[in-house]
């Protein structure tokens, strides 16, 4: 099975974009941030016509997030356990149904914070805690999951091109970082670090200052595994030529592979 992780910035702008890239990686599932879009308004027949399922919690103008998959999706849920209050797109989940046994997906738009300090700052930490509280009990049920999307977290200085430039980012402060590493550390695998080390793996790049041709990126795109979930990666990888196509959206897809 293959599922993949993609912000697209915004369906309007992405109406070409994306289902190019949908033909030409194939995934199974896709999961979508960003779409900036109602639910009435998102073009499904585009996606449906291509044998995917889509599943939305849009909203309109701002975040947004989906899942498109070809294979069954049952017990959709929308929106972050923790705040009823809560009124912002961030947040979806669904179980797909593999060859040999069902796969939770959580597909989520994490706040991206700034400016830090401020009430932004603040919705965004109180957002990871409620993440953190929703893998617990995901984990307690001991069956195979996967949390992934914009993280909005820059989780080492290996991670960006130039860590300097975000010192005082929200996307990097040790705060961020800390509450990121807190949801990582309760057993789950970061699946690009599995299968992949070093530095210069990004997933975002700017649209200012020439930031993709001089390859100022940072990697804020992330999948994170359940134990059942990890032990059957068999690859993970990012999508980077995509940011140099035809009206590109800041990010690129990130996809995993797993023998489900």
């Amino acid at each position: 099975m293959k599922v993949a992780s993609f912000n697209i910035n915004g369906i309007k702008a992405r109406i070409d974009a994306l289902p190019a890239w949908l033909d030409e990686a194939q995934p199974d599932v896709a999961i979508l941030q960003e779409i900036k879009s109602v639910d009435e308004n998102f073009p499904r027949e585009l996606f449906e016509e291509r044998g995917y399922q889509v599943e939305t919690h849009g909203q309109k103008s701002f975040n947004g997030v989906a899942i498109l998959s070809k294979l069954p999706l049952e017990d959709v849920t929308r929106g972050l356990p923790g705040d009823e209050a809560d009124e912002q797109a961030r947040y979806i989940e669904a179980t797909v149904i593999g060859d040999h046994s069902a796969l939770r997906l959580c597909g989520l738009y994490l706040p991206n914070g700034n400016p830090a300090p401020g009430p932004k700052y603040d919705y965004k930490l109180a957002w990871m805690e409620r993440l953190q509280a929703r893998a617990e009990a995901l984990l307690a049920l001991e069956e195979p999951f996967l949390m992934a999307g914009d993280y909005n977290i820059i989780p080492q200085d290996e991670d960006a091109k130039r860590p300097e430039a975000w010192r005082e980012d929200a996307l990097a402060l040790p705060q961020s970082r800390a509450a990121y590493r807190r949801i990582v550390n309760l057993g789950l695998t970061e699946a690009f670090r599995a299968r992949t080390q070093g530095p210069g793996h990004y997933t975002f790049w700017d649209y200012q200052a020439g930031a993709w041709n001089r390859d100022d990126g940072i990697r804020i795109d992330h999948f994170l595994l359940s134990p059942q979930c990890a032990d059957r990666l068999t690859d993970c990888q990012i999508d980077k030529h995509v940011r140099g196509g035809d009206k590109p959206s800041d990010h690129v897809p990130i996809w995993i592979t797993l023998d489900i």
